[in-house]
């Protein structure tokens, strides 16, 4: 039985990796992330590498191994699938969901897991947009099309579909801004060097720095889709 700390390493390894599209996360990549020391990094990823979920190289970090992204997959269906509950039943907001999973995905079996996901529909993502893992580890809902709304030129129409930044501050600035998951926006301004980005949502101008708007992913929306919508 693998502690609640190698679960929160193995979690966190797994989506640095996914996020950049490469296997290899840093020591110093994993300390931001968990806010701790290096060198409590490297003591945890020599323990890893000991246990068989990942391989450890000094000066370069770690790598998971096969039994590593299983763990970690485990760890992430369970995350977002309280999420989801949460937000469907209990009605919480989606800037108070994530802190409360993160104490419960430790707690809970995996048959209680299988049954959240049989009552909420087997659905393919959680309330901030992240695709859920199926009892496989495949992702079932993957958006192949986002794209950071950092990257948005000025006059195109784009539909929220995910926030990679789950910090409640930022999430609560989104949902004072009007941007909720869904939503659908037109960019107005992409100013590189003031590094900031005008976006107009139900016909209300909102300010963002071009680092926040990195963390925003959207797909391209028709002006007729979003006139349907």
């Amino acid at each position: 039985m693998t502690s609640l700390t190698v679960e929160n390493y193995l979690k966190t390894a797994w989506q640095i990796a996914a996020r950049q599209e490469s296997p290899w996360v840093t020591t110093g990549q994993l300390a931001t992330a968990l806010h701790v020391s290096p060198g409590t990094v490297t003591s945890m990823l020599k323990t890893l590498a000991e246990s068989g979920l990942a391989e450890y190289r000094p000066y370069e970090g770690a790598c998971l191994t096969a039994q590593g992204k299983t763990l970690a997959l485990r760890m992430l269906r369970r995350h977002r699938l309280i999420e989801l509950f949460l937000a469907r039943t209990l009605q919480l907001r989606w800037d108070q969901v994530h802190e409360e999973a993160e104490h419960m995905e430790h707690a809970v079996s995996d048959f209680l897991v299988d049954r959240i996901d049989e009552y909420l529909g087997l659905p393919t993502h959680d309330p901030h947009g992240d695709p859920i893992p199926s009892t496989d580890g495949r992702m079932r809902g993957d958006a192949t099309s986002s794209k950071p709304l950092a990257v948005v030129s000025a006059g195109e129409r784009v539909r929220v579909t995910r926030v990679t930044n789950q910090g409640r501050e930022f999430l609560q600035f989104l949902t004072d801004s009007g941007m909720q998951l869904g939503c659908v926006g037109v960019v107005r301004q992409n100013n590189l060097e003031a590094g900031i980005m005008m976006i107009e949502v139900d016909g209300k101008p909102v300010a963002i720095g071009l680092p926040a708007a990195q963390q925003i992913l959207v797909e391209p929306v028709s002006h007729a889709a979003s006139m349907e919508a």
